[in-house]
């Protein structure tokens, strides 16, 4: 597995592509749901986005995890280290989650009008009202309780890394 790059622990570099994809994901998520306009210019996209980020969770977990047992640490870091990789171990179950709220809203959209912000009628079919009522509703709740896990694991990592360093 991915350890280091560089001579850096890969876990500080890769995290951060998953700090700005899930997060970016989640977005488009939510706006290609409610908005029929923003789904058709994003098309796959926000699928493919949401897909990348699940591929890098799982490596940038692994690399988190060596390099915890890399480090010599006891006390309350430890417990702000265990923290953290406690709340990161389940994070690739939310990462799954988004994308396949991605991929539905996108395969639905495909053939099927739907969305808070659409006006005319398009080529499309109609989806019914509770169906695209159910959908919107659940893209945006994953897609928000995925950012909220992500800023969690986040700002438990920074508390790990810079409680008692910077005042």
């Amino acid at each position: 597995m991915l350890h280091t790059i560089f001579g850096l622990p890969a876990h500080v570099l890769l995290v951060h592509v998953v700090i700005v994809l899930v997060p970016l994901g989640a977005l488009f998520t939510i706006l290609s749901a409610v908005w029929p306009a923003a789904r058709h210019k994003f098309g796959f996209i926000s699928p493919l986005t949401c897909l990348i980020a699940l591929i890098f969770v799982p490596i940038t977990v692994s690399a988190g995890s060596w390099l915890k047992n890399q480090l010599h640490y006891s006390g309350a870091l430890e417990a702000r280290i265990q923290h953290h990789a406690n709340l990161a171990g389940g994070f690739g179950w939310y990462a799954l989650g988004l994308f396949v709220v991605s991929v539905v809203v996108w395969w639905v959209g495909r053939s099927h009008e739907f969305g808070v912000l659409s006006h005319g009628s398009g080529a499309a079919s109609r989806l019914p009202a509770l169906w695209a009522t159910i959908l919107i509703v659940v893209s945006v709740a994953v897609s928000v309780l995925v950012a909220w896990q992500l800023y969690r694991i986040g700002d438990a990592g920074a508390h790990a890394v810079w409680d008692g360093i910077v005042r």
